[in-house]
């Protein structure tokens, strides 16, 4: 328990020192504002890393395209698949994720102000306006684009079923979907447990699948194989059919 307090103080003065300083280059400085999110979200995951004893494993790399735009379809069994992501991706990147993490004090205002996405699920209309605006700049700036398709932590760490907006999004844009596993990170902290402990997250980078020429009838084909390419990177597990819901 000594170890989870030290994390989540290291964790609450470091989201307070690099979103807040986010915060204020957003309102005072905007000059390199781009340059100050990308090392605030890298430093601040960093910051508890460190605190976490956690250390993380590439493989792979070689298979990211570090100034073109691109998708990453990631499976998530922790919180802190993020932490391993956004510290150690060499490219740059924004996160998709469920718009509660924009209404955090502070750290809210840090992570709408660089870009990252805010999806609100209970609004259709709402959440694909902000998919659209959000890659339209990711596009024009050459970003990753990283989401979660199973839409959640897995409660198990198996791979669940997938949610389709990722895949539109890549046949819309015709850029490549790169699946990632991230393992070992349900062993740090598992999904309803706040108690942290130290480890090693892999981080496994697969083969690029490329949408081009693609059309939305494409999606579930991609939805399929981006499941697969996971579950055979993380040594995972089988579900009957990754489209259904």
């Amino acid at each position: 328990m000594i170890r989870t307090a030290w994390v989540f103080l290291v964790g609450f003065f470091a989201t307070i020192y690099h979103a807040g300083n986010v915060v204020l280059r957003n309102r005072f400085w905007r000059r390199n504002l781009h340059w100050a999110c990308d090392k605030a979200a890298r430093r601040w995951s960093q910051n508890i890393l460190w605190a976490a004893n956690v250390r993380v494993v590439l493989e792979g790399v070689e298979n990211l395209r570090a100034h073109e735009p691109q998708i990453i379809v990631s499976n998530h069994q922790s919180g802190f698949d993020v932490f391993a992501l956004a510290a150690h991706l060499p490219v740059r990147y924004r996160f998709v994720a469920k718009r509660e993490l924009g209404e955090v004090p502070i750290f809210g205002s840090a992570w709408i102000g660089c870009g990252h996405v805010s999806v609100d699920r209970g609004n259709r209309e709402a959440a694909i306006e902000s998919l659209d605006q959000a890659w339209r700049e990711i596009h024009e700036e050459k970003l990753t684009m990283v989401l979660f398709p199973e839409g959640t932590r897995s409660p198990d760490g198996r791979l669940t079923q997938f949610k389709k907006g990722a895949f539109v999004l890549a046949v819309q844009g015709q850029v490549p979907l790169v699946p990632v596993a991230v393992v070992g990170s349900r062993a740090v902290m598992a999904k309803g447990s706040l108690r942290v402990r130290s480890g090693t997250i892999t981080l496994r980078i697969g083969t690029p699948i490329s949408t081009e020429g693609t059309t939305i009838r494409d999606r579930n084909r991609l939805l399929e194989a981006s499941w697969e390419a996971i579950a055979a990177l993380k040594g995972g597990e089988e579900v009957p059919d990754p489209t259904h819901h």
